[in-house]
């Protein structure tokens, strides 16, 4: 083949491949946005109908609005212009065009005030509600504690399941791109939902735009808001406050289940929490924690120190670094109570995947400690004893 030909079959491929992740940007995302939408989510909640009803109520008072101020205006200025002999007139105030115009506006603030007043007191009411989860915003990543109701104990940690690769455009995109996470929030449909929102660092803002709920988590303070879903299925959104170089890459996802599902995923997520997946007592070797390690690294730690253990910004290099090719306490103690930049990891991450991140660390890239920490040294640590 000539040259000219091996050009033209490379443009072509590259013309196919644009073509197919066109093709796969075009298209509806499950539970996110849809192609070419120019409103509101479509309502999985009867808050967000409310929502859409005064957004639709507004548009049409403002637009009369428009049309009776402009239409008078643009009618006077063209049918009582000067160049048809027109002349102005000579007046001063009028009493009854002040209370016309003063009432009429009162009248419309009103109108609008009063179903609007109504709809926001109503997302306010987060009494009576049958399951309260905790929510907690992390750079960049969600946390999940079911305090009250039927799954009461659960806890877990949401992350971006999207891989860097397709990220940095090496790998093929979803059509759930940058809105797909390794562990759905999953509630019970007809249920009132109460979300209590903090954050262990920075604000961020839980929002879900088919359930009209969009409510900041704010450190050391606590908020809270509620939703009950009236469909099933999978409903999709994002931190909605600027929170740092990750913002883009912390996303919710909301899986709405019928109640015997729910009952049933409560049951496999308690199981796998009481069983914790191994003996605490039990002893790994170095290519276990590591393997094991890696996992939790990419999940929870890549993020902010880089795959490659380098670091960035605030977040310093692992890879070579004092502290993790140090004493191991140390590293324990930052792991368990945080610093600066760095979250606390205790009591969010179990104790064996915080044994078996800290092996990794002090075994990857250029680190060869050859140390290998077992789940009972944490529970040591965590304990203080």
């Amino acid at each position: 083949m000539n040259l000219f030909g091996k050009v033209t079959k490379a443009s072509l491929t590259l013309l196919a491949s644009l073509g197919i992740t066109l093709a796969n940007a075009t298209e509806n995302m499950p539970g996110g946005p849809a192609v070419n939408q120019i409103n509101f989510a479509a309502p999985a909640t009867k808050i967000m109908e409310q929502i859409h009803g005064l957004h639709i109520m507004m548009l049409i008072i403002c637009a009369v609005i428009f049309i009776g101020v402009f239409g008078v205006m643009f009618y006077a200025i063209l049918k009582h212009r000067k160049s048809l002999g027109h002349k102005s007139a000579s007046f001063h105030e009028s009493t009854t065009v002040e209370i016309i115009w003063t009432v009429v506006p009162l009248l419309i603030v009103i109108g609008m005030a009063l179903p609007a007043t109504k709809t926001v007191v109503a997302m306010k009411d987060t009494t009576n509600s049958d399951i309260t989860i905790k929510v907690t915003g992390y750079q960049w990543k969600w946390g999940y504690d079911y305090i009250k109701g039927e799954g009461e104990g659960i806890n877990f940690l949401s992350t971006l399941s999207t891989s860097r690769e397709a990220i940095n455009n090496l790998a093929p995109k979803s059509n759930t791109y940058l809105m797909e996470v390794d562990n759905e929030m999953v509630v019970p449909v007809g249920k009132k939902i109460r979300l209590i929102t903090t954050a262990n660092d920075v604000i961020h803002s839980w929002t879900i735009p088919a359930f009209g709920v969009k409510q900041d988590a704010i450190p050391g303070f606590v908020r809270d808001t509620w939703f009950r879903a009236d469909q099933i299925g999978t409903f999709r959104g994002q931190c909605s406050e600027l929170c740092g170089a990750e913002h883009a890459f912390m996303p919710i996802v909301v899986k709405v289940v019928s109640p015997e599902d729910y009952t049933a995923w409560v049951a496999d997520k308690q199981k796998a929490m009481t069983a914790g997946g191994e003996d605490p007592a039990k002893v790994y070797t170095l290519e276990e924690q590591k393997a094991r390690g890696e996992k939790v690294y990419a999940a929870n730690c890549a993020a902010c120190h880089q795959p490659n253990g380098k670091g960035a910004g605030a977040f310093p290099a692992l890879d070579g670094d004092k502290v993790v090719n140090g004493p191991k306490a140390a590293q324990f103690y930052i792991l368990l109570n945080g610093k600066n930049a760095m979250p606390k990891w205790g009591g969010v991450l179990s104790d064996a995947d915080i044994a078996a991140v800290i092996t990794y660390t002090r075994n990857a890239w250029g680190n060869h400690t050859g140390e290998v920490i077992q789940t009972q040294e944490i529970i040591t640590a965590h304990s203080g004893k």
